[in-house]
């Protein structure tokens, strides 16, 4: 039961930087398993964006009629001068057929979509490392198990697993980042989290140069995955859960080592975390949470729309306006490298905003620049300005998606973390999976699908306004402490178990 009161903060909390005082802010335990994070968002990139490789376009003469790319075409004859075997010519995805290829990424996307709450919610309730590990074996074997089945619907099944495990991969390797570094370092940390993901998308096109055939291309990216095995090792539970669902002896263990490697002194932890689990103790009891408390009360479940649709909007924009500008002519190497490094940009212009602008307000403006470049698209003539428009909305849904990663982790409390990201995600396939349906709306009128794209960020940057500013705040703890977060109490709130 939440008490009446007329302030606007959050409850009191218990000192919940008694992890990082006993562990110390980011010293060389945090930057190893950051970096061995990190790692995992290279093939996560690898495995999103390789349909612009498996799948590219492709010329035909179809030798019925000797003539090219008409339809309907029963033998058709492939122009194997680019790419020596593609899906395409694989299974002959045209005419008729041609939509299987799209489907076949939109059930990709889906695997995501589901791998995301399914393993965030896992972590939740089971803890980060197995659940974790979990998602790092299923991408492994999938991954490579994809390069050598020979039938399309098998191809596409498994493609779907590999994308679960990339969506569980996503959401729980972020979270133990963030439960690892200190508060300040978060800003940071979120925004290298995406880095990785830009040079693996930066890395995509040199692989797919050096592998012309869509099942070695295949095979190239999903073999060194299995460096991830290594987390098996490597990286532990976070102790902040383990305090969370008060299983303080793993929890006292895992500091002491991380204290250890750091340098820093292990006499008092043990007296240190009975404190903290005194402190929370004379607060509420601690229980395990999941997705259906995000529901249960107002301020929690508002926060949870709005974060979901800003997820939404901003995978919507990334994905659908990357592949806007990746359907214009010219070497398919050179322009998805070119994408992927004005992504990179974008992510390192996020490192500074972090650090002088509050999330909610980066969050509205880049929503609302976003949305005014995109619109521009209907009125400004086809050439090197509406180039520049597009990348302009490429740059700020980025940049939105970085900050999203670190407002979702801020905004909501440990036990239901793993979960609201997980949904949030889930929502950001929602996004990727309608874009491409956008972009085939060109054909009923070309101003449609700029007013598509643009209609969404500018309601997402409307609808952040209900949202409170985390920047500065300590991780909450309870679902008590999420629910009173940056809104006046003015009525009592129970929050049932």
């Amino acid at each position: 039961m939440l008490k009446s009161s007329n302030t606007t903060n959050q409850a009191p909390t218990p000192p919940q930087d008694v992890i990082h005082k006993i562990t110390g802010d980011c010293g060389k335990y945090q930057l190893l398993l950051c970096m061995l994070i990190f790692l995992s968002k290279i093939p996560i990139a690898h495995h999103q964006m390789a349909i612009i490789f498996l799948a590219p376009k492709v010329s035909y003469l179809c030798l019925d009629t000797n003539t090219y790319n008409t339809c309907p075409c029963s033998s058709p004859m492939y122009d194997d001068s680019v790419f020596t075997n593609t899906m395409i010519m694989e299974w002959d995805l045209i005419c008729m057929r041609r939509w299987m290829a799209s489907f076949s990424q939109t059930l990709f996307q889906l695997g995501v979509l589901i791998g995301s709450p399914l393993f965030g919610m896992a972590a939740d309730r089971f803890g980060r490392k197995n659940p974790l590990l979990g998602a790092v074996v299923l991408q492994v074997s999938m991954g490579i198990v994809t390069a050598v089945v020979h039938e399309f619907w098998p191809f596409v099944f498994i493609r779907f697993l590999v994308g679960m495990s990339v969506g569980g991969t996503m959401v729980i390797g972020f979270v133990i980042c963030m439960e690892f570094v200190a508060t300040k370092h978060r800003e940071m940390t979120a925004a290298l989290y995406q880095l990785p993901f830009n040079l693996g998308h930066l890395t995509l096109p040199l692989f797919s140069y050096l592998f012309r055939d869509f099942r070695e291309l295949q095979l190239a990216i999903s073999v060194p995955t299995v460096v991830l095995l290594s987390y098996f090792i490597f990286i532990p539970d976070t102790p902040r859960w383990l305090l969370a669902v008060r299983r303080t002896d793993k929890a006292v263990k895992i500091l002491t080592r991380v204290a250890q490697v750091n340098g820093r002194p292990t006499e008092n932890i043990q007296s240190e975390v009975e404190s903290y689990q005194a402190a929370i103790a004379k607060q509420t009891p601690i229980r395990k949470g999941n997705v259906l408390d995000l529901l249960r009360t107002p301020n929690l479940r508002k926060n949870l729309i709005c974060m979901s649709f800003n997820w939404l909007t901003c995978s919507y924009c990334f994905y659908g306006v990357s592949q806007y500008v990746g359907q214009l002519d010219g070497n398919v190497f050179i322009n998805v490298a070119a994408s992927a490094c004005v992504s990179f940009f974008g992510t390192l212009l996020s490192i500074p905003l972090l650090r002088v602008m509050g999330r909610r307000t980066i969050v509205i403006v880049f929503n609302f620049i976003c949305a005014v470049c995109l619109l521009m698209l209907t009125v400004v003539p086809q050439g090197v300005w509406s180039i520049v428009c597009a990348i302009v909305g490429v740059v700020t849904s980025f940049i939105i998606f970085v900050v999203v990663y670190l407002y979702c982790s801020e905004l909501f409390p440990t036990v239901v973390r793993n979960a609201a990201l997980g949904t949030s995600s889930m929502m950001a396939r929602v996004g990727s999976m309608i874009a491409p349906f956008i972009i085939d709306t060109e054909i009923e009128a070309g101003w449609l699908p700029p007013v598509l794209f643009a209609t969404l960020p500018f309601i997402a940057g409307c609808i952040t306004f209900w949202l409170p500013e985390t920047k500065g705040c300590e991780l909450m703890t309870t679902l008590e402490e999420g629910e009173n977060f940056g809104k006046p109490i003015s009525h009592d709130v129970n929050i049932k178990g």
